[in-house]
């Protein structure tokens, strides 16, 4: 009798126990002086913060733009390069590094609310489907209306983008018509060598725009395609050039450098000393060799330029550069988001660390370029920043500091475009001027061959410069108040652009090259 009564009793008997001890276990929460010690959440402080705006916030929020920016915040206060990544970005952003992405194959450009079709990837997927420069790209997939809806840049590249072998469909407007194509995405190159030629009959010029995975690769085909057509010597053009992957900036400089040479040396408090040496022999370890470089310069391209001005290489032309001597590493995060963390220093040969302050903020770190344009230092080319001083084995002086600073300066030219011709480039309108105005003339200037018969053949004149008034009427800007000087400058200005319009960066650069004074000092270097 009594077993029955326990069996009946014990259940409820536990419940009341359990529930007891949740309760004073609640209380003791409450209560205790070490805070979190019952806690079973890990939860940081800044997402219980997030958690309560969310629940509890007068007005709706997106936390996770909060979030963002919180996070964004807190990196600004390490050093400025140390960057949160959202998984929206980060495919594009690894896509850059990458050197490729899938597309199909176009480059456009908004015009008057309407994607034009700007170049076309020879080969590429486009191409092979039948598009051509000048149509006008009006539907995606049949539903999505692009033309006259003011669609951004960003969301059409989303629609033409997609998973390589998948398919897209377009309709374009084409001498009076519709239109439908069906274009099968594929790789898409993102070159990082826009061009390579023989600027002289013995001297080659190479510009690269950044370092991602295929810029060796790109560069050695360039040098091999050079060194077939007789180069003795070499201009490598680094102006704009902000930098990417170490390890590519350092196989370049291999080719350049003998023996097992120093070229740079990482370091951090986390990271122990490596040093990244020569490994190989160079294809070009003895010709006459100069490097154009300017303040937008950065990171990887200051590592290629100072190893070669350390080891007495190279001859650097034009101005101080940017000033980046922080090694960022890459890791992904559990929501697809990626952080890039600095964990090291870099230091050219000579031991120079060549990153400029950051001890200011932000802001001002962001605003110290613009400093040196209001200081006069890129018209004069002296330097406040770059105040530590090392020789070389030739006796030569370099500064660590704050960027590298040329062994020849180059002025900026302060005859800068008037507010109303500037105005030509802010809005857009003389790229756009272009494009029209080679549609319309097609059948001329294909008749040019290569830049060189453009160069020598097309030369701006009265017409076009009445073209390019009436065109600018449309955007509200009167050519007529520009300066004679102004009115020059664009002249000059309209061959080159018009080369890239044809034949991409390859044109541009070797027309505009041309009149160049950073190339003009490089061979005058290389002559004496």
């Amino acid at each position: 009798m009594v077993n029955r009564k326990v069996q009946v009793w014990l259940p409820l008997l536990f419940s009341v126990v359990m529930v007891l001890g949740m309760t004073i276990g609640y209380k003791l929460r409450e209560n205790t002086s070490m805070p979190g010690f019952f806690k079973m959440s890990n939860k940081s402080p800044m997402q219980e913060v997030i958690d309560l705006i969310q629940m509890k916030y007068v007005d709706p929020v997106k936390t996770d733009t909060l979030g963002n920016k919180a996070i964004q915040e807190m990196l600004s206060r390490l050093d400025p390069h140390s960057i949160y990544i959202p998984a929206t970005r980060l495919t594009d952003i690894n896509d850059e590094l990458r050197g490729n992405f899938s597309g199909i194959g176009v480059e456009f450009q908004l015009f008057y609310d309407t994607v034009n079709v700007l170049n076309v990837l020879k080969n590429g997927p486009s191409d092979l489907a039948g598009i051509q420069v000048g149509d006008k790209i009006i539907a995606v997939n049949d539903t999505s209306k692009i033309a006259g809806v003011k669609i951004k840049p960003d969301n059409i590249r989303k629609l033409l983008r997609g998973e390589r072998g998948s398919e897209v469909k377009v309709t374009v407007f084409r001498d009076g018509r519709l239109k439908p194509f069906t274009i099968k995405r594929g790789t898409i190159p993102t070159p990082s060598v826009d061009v390579a030629y023989m600027i002289t009959p013995e001297t080659g010029f190479i510009h690269i725009n950044m370092f991602n995975e295929l810029t060796y690769r790109e560069f050695m085909q360039s040098m091999e395609k050079l060194q077939a057509s007789g180069m003795k010597k070499l201009i490598v053009d680094l102006r704009g050039n902000g930098g990417g992957l170490l390890n590519q900036a350092v196989k370049i400089a291999d080719e350049f450098l003998d023996g097992n040479k120093l070229v740079v040396y990482t370091e951090g408090t986390h990271v122990p000393k490596y040093e990244y040496r020569c490994q190989r022999d160079g294809l070009f370890e003895t010709g006459a060799l100069t490097m154009l470089v300017d303040e937008s310069s950065a990171s990887a391209s200051e590592v290629l330029s100072g190893a070669l001005q350390d080891w007495d290489r190279a001859t650097i032309i034009g101005r101080r550069t940017f000033g980046k001597g922080l090694v960022q590493e890459q890791f992904g995060l559990s929501d697809g988001s990626g952080l890039r963390l600095t964990v090291a220093r870099y230091f050219t040969p000579l031991g120079r660390n060549i990153q400029k302050p950051y001890n200011k903020g932000y802001s001002a770190y962001e605003e110290e370029v613009y400093t040196r344009f209001h200081n006069g230092e890129v018209v004069r080319g002296d330097s406040t920043a770059t105040s530590e001083p090392f020789k070389t084995k030739k006796g030569r002086t370099v500064y660590g500091g704050g960027g590298i600073t040329p062994d020849i300066f180059v002025p900026y030219d302060t005859t800068a475009l008037g507010t109303e011709a500037s105005r030509l480039y802010t809005k857009g309108t003389l790229s756009n001027f272009i494009y029209s105005y080679y549609i319309q003339n097609k059948s001329r200037f294909t008749s040019y061959k290569t830049p060189l018969e453009l160069s020598s053949g097309f030369k701006t004149t009265n017409a076009e410069w009445n073209a390019l008034k009436d065109f600018a009427a449309r955007d509200s800007i009167d050519l007529n108040k520009v300066t004679t000087k102004d009115r020059e400058d664009l002249f000059r200005r309209i061959p080159p652009l018009m080369a890239r319009q044809i034949w991409r960066y390859e044109g541009y650069y070797e027309v505009m090259n041309n009149d160049d004074e950073f190339v003009k000092k490089a061979l005058a270097v290389l002559k004496s």
